[in-house]
């Protein structure tokens, strides 16, 4: 999974904040990098909404937020129950039955079960198993309403990493080829999220509390035998945690002389206890271990914001939010661990001038963060050097700002530009031999974004959404500015037929322009540009049928890139080379879905 957003190549989610009917998805303090971000736990199917935000600028997002965050909610109830098969090329297989039912107590139950296996097309199969299962309970009305879901998460596989151009360029290994057949993962999810809202006279009331049980073993080797040369560089990131938390969040409707005001004043809280590991191994069997540390987390986030209509058209939105951190580091070298804490506190503020003729014009400016892996926070050895480190402050000030304009006055389309800047105190970096991130160098990003969506009639949708970025380290350094896979350009396009008697379908453009691999730009990662169909075909009511056809054009593109020193078997030293994990070639699905 890989998040494309004004400049940042979020690899593991870091500095865009994932949340689950209000459960946090990002996982700070990760084996395999600091805010990771799993979404496989989801059905797709069962999901009723996404809401997006862009920038630092809202009160009630915290950690993990600066470039931007996605809150998504599951559906309640389902229209009909339903079963549907997948099949598809390279051993594609999915099967998926949901449905929901009242009690006679009125309340609804919600279930559904799915189980998927893939192979890939990798010369070494991927063996996928994945299971997952969600139960929800939800009762009440718009006045007042308890929801309790339940979810369940398991998954296998073996994976085909990234791979060196010039094993391929040689025709020592294939485009799909592995170095390291053993490489793969296992990973699970338990989670318990209860949700209750309550209208007021003057408002609204909404508590949350949450916990869940999470464990990840991930074998990987992205420099194959350059540590190693006889057995193999592949190493065990292992993470086990427990999370708990919640929040609970008071809003008011009032009025400012005769002005409307809502006020919202929200607390969240958040305890992770976490063991996290990194371990040598060959073909999954540990053979040393670099560190073994149990980590605990706690966070308290209170905020505040208000919104105020000053006038017709004037509004403004004002946020104010405080943030603790405090970290317990028990290291397995005495040196790495500890305790620390820190705190901040971000303004934000937006204003809103409009509408005339459907259009409104915005300006946003606020203060966000990301928190640094606890680890790093007490770090005084390097575990597997013996070398002296440095530790690294626990959260990271980011500020930025936009101004922009959204319109409907054409009928049917809705369009919207924004210019925007965002800096950030320490830039979170992938190392490529450590398989992780590490803070790095300050860096400022700047862009602009244009985003369209038109129905000129209620069959067919029309979408276009273009963005450019600079993404650059602050200051002068001899390696050079530009940072590692930022993305300049991303370009999005796609048309849509919905309803149109028993058809409908889609067309979906996508493009990602090049990006530098190393901080000097000497070595660029290739654009990318795929496109995808889908077919959907109603044969009765209750009975349909679609076809995915992914990377229609067959092109031969990465799905990602990264430029580091490796060591293939054979070779006396270690070869600075683009190493490459290569998009799936043409790919078809066809689905089959009944619903009773």
């Amino acid at each position: 999974n890989q998040y494309f957003l004004r400049g940042f190549n979020l690899d593991h989610g870091t500095d865009f904040a994932t949340s689950v009917d209000g459960v946090p998805v990002n996982l700070p303090t990760h084996a395999h990098g600091h805010g990771y971000t799993d979404l496989n736990f989801l059905i797709p199917e069962l999901i009723d909404r996404i809401d997006y935000r862009k920038g630092p600028y809202f009160a009630s997002n915290g950690d993990f937020s600066s470039a931007g965050s996605a809150s998504l909610t599951l559906r309640d109830r389902l229209a009909a129950p339903f079963a549907q098969v997948t099949l598809g090329g390279n051993g594609y297989r999915r099967l998926l039955g949901a449905g929901s039912t009242a009690t006679a107590q009125g309340a609804t139950l919600l279930g559904a079960l799915e189980a998927q296996g893939n192979d890939g097309p990798w010369e070494v199969p991927e063996a996928l198993r994945r299971f997952n299962a969600v139960l929800r309970y939800s009762t009440g009305n718009n006045a007042e309403s308890f929801k309790a879901t339940a979810m369940f998460y398991r998954a296998h596989w073996t994976a085909t990493d990234q791979i060196p151009e010039r094993a391929v360029q040689s025709g020592q290994l294939g485009r799909f080829g592995s170095l390291d057949p053993t490489s793969g993962g296992r990973t699970g999810r338990d989670s318990l999220a209860l949700d209750w809202r309550k209208t007021l006279p003057d408002g609204s009331i909404r508590a949350q509390a949450y916990g869940l049980h999470y464990n990840l073993d991930l074998f990987s080797n992205f420099t194959y035998f350059l540590a190693n040369p006889a057995d193999g560089d592949q190493f065990l990131q292992r993470d086990r945690r427990q999370v708990y938390g919640g929040q609970i969040a008071r809003t008011w409707f009032t009025e400012l002389g005769s002005r409307p005001m809502t006020t919202e004043v929200g607390l969240q809280m958040r305890h992770d206890r976490i063991r996290v590991g990194l371990f040598d191994s060959v073909a999954r069997q540990v053979t040393n271990t670099v560190r073994d540390d149990r980590v605990l987390q706690t966070s308290l986030g209170l905020y505040a914001e208000n919104t105020i209509a000053w006038l017709p058209w004037l509004r403004s939105v004002a946020g104010l939010r405080l943030d603790r951190f405090q970290w317990d580091v028990r290291g397995q070298l005495a040196d790495n661990s500890g305790r620390t804490s820190d705190s901040l506190v971000s303004p934000k503020l937006s204003l809103i001038l409009g509408p005339w003729a459907r259009t409104e014009f915005f300006l946003n400016a606020g203060r966000g963060f990301h928190s640094n892996d606890g680890r790093g926070t007490v770090i005084r050895v390097d575990p597997r050097t013996g070398q002296a480190a440095g530790p690294v402050p626990g959260l990271v000030r980011s500020n930025g700002s936009e101004i922009g304009v959204r319109t409907e006055w054409i009928p049917g389309l809705q369009s919207s530009l924004a210019l925007w800047q965002l800096g950030i105190g320490s830039e979170l970096v992938f190392v490529g031999d450590a398989g992780t991130t590490e803070a790095s160098r300050p860096s400022r990003r700047a862009g602009i974004e244009w985003n369209n969506r038109y129905v000129p009639v209620p069959w067919l949708l029309f979408d276009l959404d273009l963005a450019w970025s600079r993404a650059r380290f602050t200051g002068d350094a001899p390696e050079g500015n530009q940072i590692p896979g930022a993305v300049r350009r991303v370009a999005s396009a796609a048309v849509s037929v919905r309803d149109l008697g028993p058809w409908s379908g889609s067309l979906q453009l996508r493009h990602l322009g090049a990006r530098p691999l190393t901080e000097d730009g000497s070595v660029s990662a290739r654009a990318t540009t795929l496109v995808n169909l889908r077919i959907g075909h109603t044969i009765r009511k209750g009975l349909d049928l679609s076809l995915d056809v992914f990377n229609l054009l067959g092109r031969r593109v990465s799905d990602i890139e990264y430029y580091y020193a490796s060591q293939l078997r054979g070779e006396g030293a270690a070869v600075d080379d683009r190493h490459f994990h290569p998009a799936e070639s043409r790919l078809v699905r066809l689905s089959v879905r009944a619903a009773w």
